[in-house]
C-alpha cells in the first residue's frame, strides 16, 4: 500500500503529480471516501496533472460519466460518479464494462455501488479526512 498525505488544498497539485507517478500501467481507479472527503476535488486535480484543460473538468454526478481528453497525450479519461446509480443493472446498461476494458483511464467515485462489475485489477484509493482537515490517501492494488 502507498500513502499520499494532502495537508491542504494548496498541496493538491503536488499530490496529483505524485499519484500520476504511481499509476503505472493501471487504468481503473476506484475512489472510496465519505461524502465531502474530497474525491471529486482530487480527481479534478488529477485530470489537470494528466493534461486535461482545467475548464473541462466537473463532477459527473448528474451525467454519471464525463469524458475528457488529455491535451498532452491525447488519451481518453473517463470520470464516473455512481452516487445516484440505482443498481448494478443501471450501470451495466451504461456499458461500464466497455469503458473499463477500453484501456482508457477510468476514475470512479462511489465504486461500492458497482463493486461486482469492477475489474480484478482495479486500484483502490481510499481518502480519509483527518482531525486537522488534511487528507490521507491510501492506494492499494
Amino acid at each position: 500500500m502507498k500513502t499520499i498525505e494532502i495537508a491542504s488544498l494548496e498541496a493538491l497539485p503536488a499530490a496529483a503529480k505524485e499519484f500520476v507517478e504511481l499509476m503505472g500501467d493501471n487504468t481503473v481507479f476506484a475512489f472510496y471516501g465519505d461524502m465531502g472527503a474530497g474525491k471529486t476535488t482530487f480527481i479534478n486535480e488529477l485530470c489537470r496533472a494528466l493534461g486535461v484543460d482545467t475548464d473541462d473538468t466537473a463532477s459527473p454526478t448528474f451525467a454519471l460519466i464525463n469524458e475528457y481528453r488529455s491535451d498532452t497525450t491525447a488519451e481518453l479519461i473517463y470520470h464516473f460518479d455512481f452516487y445516484r446509480i440505482e443498481d448494478l443493472d443501471e450501470a451495466l446498461e451504461l456499458g461500464i464494462e466497455d469503458y473499463f476494458d477500453s484501456g482508457a483511464v477510468c476514475l470512479i467515485e462511489w465504486p461500492e455501488r458497482i463493486a461486482a462489475a469492477l475489474p480484478a485489477d482495479t486500484v483502490s484509493v481510499r481518502i480519509r479526512v483527518n482531525d486537522d482537515d488534511s487528507r490521507t490517501m491510501e492506494i492499494s492494488e
